[in-house]
């Protein structure tokens, strides 16, 4: 709802040419932390996936580059036509956490997006016929002290601890301060591989390769990213 497809492609297209095609466009059923500010109902799952795949289409069509004009259940879009369009549509990735989601993204996806090292939601991605790859985002807190490190993943990111649904669901951060009440720093170092053994690290993304993902993305929790990146290149990755 916060922001229409049409206009998410043309800025996709934008930066798809401003990067010399070295961009993919990250797609999913959306959180109701961003998308409730409108006032808009925030339908069901199965509602926001429909979304997402008219979306989808809707961008896909544009990217083309002729004049579109669509009426679909979701979207409306009249006369729209991207007039600087790349030579390849940028790929799209759609993220899915439950097995509705998977084999969305095995029918629209350019490739499939997960958090979790769950060989089930892989394997269902490739069975429902996805071909492109499975890329999987990881979460670490590296620092010299591993009890430091872990008070700055719970400091920062206690709210990975929080279950289920509740991530797509709840609409103020209040909301995930209320639910991430029960987390504690023990919790938190069980769920973030955080500290300066490098096996810690290289267990867990071992854990997502062997899960059958293609692709891992890490990213640092706190500001030390000199610190992350030395540490990763050299200790990290010849374990890998």
């Amino acid at each position: 709802m916060r922001l229409h497809p049409a206009i998410v492609a043309q800025a996709a297209a934008t930066t798809s040419l401003l990067f010399g095609g070295r961009f993919c466009l990250g797609v999913g059923s959306g959180e109701a932390l961003n998308e409730h500010i409108l006032g808009d109902r925030w339908p069901p799952a199965a509602t926001r996936l429909e979304m997402l795949e008219e979306a989808v289409a809707v961008m896909r069509e544009l990217w083309q580059g002729g004049l579109v004009t669509h009426h679909g259940q979701h979207y409306t879009v009249e006369t729209a036509r991207i007039y600087s369009c790349p030579d390849e549509p940028p790929k799209v990735y759609v993220s899915g956490f439950g097995p509705d989601a998977v084999e969305l993204a095995a029918r629209i996806g350019d490739g499939y997006v997960n958090v979790a090292p769950d060989d089930a939601l892989v394997k269902r991605y490739r069975n429902a016929g996805g071909k492109g790859p499975a890329l999987a985002a990881i979460k670490v807190c590296w620092h010299a002290d591993r009890d430091a490190a872990v008070k700055l993943a719970f400091d920062l990111w206690k709210t990975s601890g929080v279950p289920g649904e509740l991530n797509q669901e709840l609409p103020l951060p209040r909301h995930f301060e209320q639910a991430a009440e029960t987390v504690t720093e023990a919790m938190i170092s069980e769920k973030i591989p955080c500290g300066p053994d490098p096996s810690v690290h290289s267990e867990i993304i071992r854990q997502y390769v062997e899960a059958g993902y293609d692709e891992v993305y890490i990213s640092q929790i706190g500001d030390d990213q000199a610190g992350f990146l030395r540490f990763f290149t050299d200790e990290v990755r010849p374990r890998l």
